[in-house]
Parts: structure tokens; C-alpha cells; sequence
């Protein structure tokens, strides 16, 4: 086998483990439709919604009554939310938030779930 070879082969593997991880489901993160993630937040009365993006994200329009708590802020900030809170994340398309949601369940909380495709698939109200 040539060297090339072997390292295309070391390569493709790398990035097969990497998407893996990317891409799989977190256990006990629920990923919730827009349509979902409207029910689900009106029906809670104990929750929380956040948009996990960079402030000046947030400021460019926003899911009325979220606040902001950057996915890079975050775990400094998780003192400040009750654990018997029901969370909803949100970011612009999902990748941060199920790494948030990810963070929240690790550290205790057990009511986490994700708005899948972010707020790119959002077709509610947005408040700026």
C-alpha cells in the first residue's frame, strides 16, 4: 500500500469519527420542531428560553422573551439558572445550541431541548 494511500485512509476515518460527533443525537436533548418549540415553550410555565448566540446576533433580531447567553459564556452563567427550570435553546441554525444543550445536561438539568434547524427555519415573530 503507498504512504498516500494510508494517509487518505487515516484521513477519511478522522472525519468519519468527527461528523459522527457532530452529527449524533445527545441523549436526553430533545430537537423540537419550530412548530414544536412554539407549543412546548407556551405550555411550560417554568421555563427558560435562550438564544445561545453572540450578542450582536442577538440584537439583529431575536425569539420574544429569550435571553442571551452565548454558547461561549455559558458554562460561567449556568449558577445563574434554577436546574428545575425547563430549558429551549435556540441559535442561528443548531449547531450551538445542541452544544449548549449538551452542557446544560451534563451539568444537571434534566428538561433540555433544541430548536432543529435554528432560527434560519423560524417562521414565527422575531422581535428586534
Amino acid at each position: 500500500m503507498e504512504p498516500t494511500t494510508v494517509v487518505y485512509m487515516i484521513v477519511y476515518v478522522f472525519l468519519a469519527i468527527l461528523l459522527f460527533r457532530i452529527l449524533a443525537p445527545i441523549k436526553g436533548l430533545k430537537k423540537l420542531t419550530p412548530v414544536e418549540f412554539i407549543q412546548q415553550t407556551k405550555a411550560s410555565p417554568n421555563k427558560m428560553v435562550i438564544d445561545v448566540r453572540e450578542p450582536h446576533e442577538y440584537k439583529s433580531g431575536h425569539l420574544e422573551g429569550a435571553v442571551n447567553i452565548p454558547v461561549s459564556k455559558l458554562k460561567s452563567q449556568l449558577g445563574g439558572v434554577p436546574k428545575e427550570t425547563r430549558i429551549f435553546l435556540y441559535c442561528r441554525s443548531g449547531m450551538r445550541s445542541r452544544t449548549a444543550g449538551r452542557i446544560f445536561l451534563k451539568n444537571g438539568f434534566a428538561e433540555v431541548a433544541h430548536l432543529h434547524g435554528g432560527i434560519l427555519g423560524w417562521e414565527g415573530k422575531i422581535v428586534k
